[in-house]
């Protein structure tokens, strides 16, 4: 006997803490007795449905049958050259690629368009007519393991779609979850519904994470795989910081500072241009906060990483001179030709450019989109974008990586 109390209660729990409406486990279980009484009680090609009554229990079956016009199918008692030309006539006036092959007629699968009007005065191709059929309740065990499955299934399906719907509603914004477990310098995350991955490669540097820590992270990608739905996560994205100054600043929220680069050394240090479509308001100021409480706010949430502030400028040069601060800049000279700029600097001023490592001028020309060279004021190339050697006396050249550009309006990606 069906206790309806425990399955309106399991209904209830799948609804709440999987996300997956009744109407889906209702219309799982009605395919799971459908398939089940099919296996044991139905016909080559029928096409059986249920409908189940979660009030009463009850579960009433049925036969559907496909209304088809008779030019369309090809009868049982017609030869091969009749179907021939019914099929040569069906394809008349379509072109090459869209002709229609003709389906044999199935008695159990299809009704006759003049048989189904004596049923349903307006029946037209295509439609559905219904046949009530004799219940059963003695299912054998392999249609009884068919059942299980079916339902196990469309429950599955039915959780990808809530997952995908809720989680992919939520891509480009920073989630916040539960350290589940590590594997091979991989944290599995719980997020709540489902498990989001943050890999090696998208972990801050230097950074180490327990069992049951709670973490925030920037979720970049969710899509369905052959093994279920991928959630990546991420900390190192550049777009984190961009989504952490959304949550403290709300002019950035609003739209008013936009953040239109961002270059990033994740745990170590970020340079950002930002901008104000508002001349009474201070792009850099809105960021910093009254006393730094800003800024200081999502320093501490990416481990007290560095950020440098900006202002995004139009003229290249200028925007060039404000990028590589802290260092004062003598001059910019611009080759449009080969997107290169030469960057003239006082000796003093020369290992504030470059940055330890290079690091400097290497977030500068990602932060500008622009191929930097610095040289010192006689004219002697200090350093340059092809490599990241420290500094030396005479002349040391700095590796500059493919520019990361963050447009305007930028949107996620991997």
């Amino acid at each position: 006997m069906l206790d309806l109390k425990q399955l309106g209660l399991a209904l209830e729990q799948l609804e709440q803490e999987r996300g997956i409406p009744r109407e889906k486990i209702i219309e799982a279980i009605e395919q799971a007795l459908a398939a089940a009484y099919k296996k044991d009680f139905g016909k080559k090609g029928q096409i059986v449905r249920a409908v189940f009554d979660i009030n009463s229990g009850k579960t009433e079956f049925v036969q559907v049958k496909i209304v088809v016009d008779e030019t369309a199918v090809r009868m049982p008692e017609e030869t091969d050259e009749e179907a021939a030309a019914k099929e040569a006539k069906l394809n008349e006036g379509l072109a090459e690629g869209e002709e229609i092959s003709l389906r044999r007629f199935s008695l159990e699968h299809d009704i006759i368009i003049e048989d189904a009007r004596r049923i349903k005065r307006d029946a037209v191709s295509g439609d559905e007519i219904i046949f009530p059929l004799e219940a059963h309740d003695d299912y054998g065990r392999i249609a009884a393991q068919t059942a299980k499955q079916v339902i196990i299934q469309r429950i599955r399906e039915a959780e990808k779609v809530s997952i995908i719907g809720e989680y992919g509603s939520k891509q480009g914004d920073i989630v916040q979850g539960t350290v589940q477990r590590m594997e091979r310098g991989n944290i599995f995350v719980d997020l709540g519904k489902t498990t989001g991955l943050l890999a090696y490669e998208d972990q801050i540097p230097g950074e180490h994470y327990k069992q049951g820590e709670r973490i925030h992270a920037y979720l970049y990608k969710v899509e369905e795989t052959p093994r279920g739905i991928d959630v990546r996560l991420s900390r190192s994205h550049p777009k984190m910081i961009e989504k952490l100054f959304a949550q403290e600043a709300p002019e950035v929220a609003a739209g008013t500072v936009q953040i239109k680069s961002i270059a990033r050394e994740a745990g170590s240090r970020a340079k950002i241009a930002v901008t104000s479509s508002d001349e009474h308001i201070d792009p850099i100021g809105s960021c910093v906060g009254q006393r730094g409480v800003r800024v200081s706010t999502v320093m501490s949430e990416l481990g007290g990483e560095k950020i440098d502030l900006i202002v995004w400028s139009e003229d290249a040069k200028k925007f060039i001179e404000d990028a590589l601060s802290p260092a004062h800049v003598q001059s910019v000279e611009i080759n449009e030709e080969n997107h290169q700029a030469t960057v003239t600097v006082s000796a003093d001023q020369q290992s504030l450019a470059i940055g330890r490592g290079g690091q400097n001028v290497r977030l500068a020309a990602k932060l500008t989109g622009w191929k930097l060279d610095i040289v010192g004021l006689p004219g002697e190339v200090v350093a340059t974008a092809e490599s990241a050697e420290e500094p030396s006396v005479e002349k040391t050249e700095v590796a500059i990586e493919t520019p990361i550009i963050v447009e305007e309006t930028p949107t996620a990606t991997e």
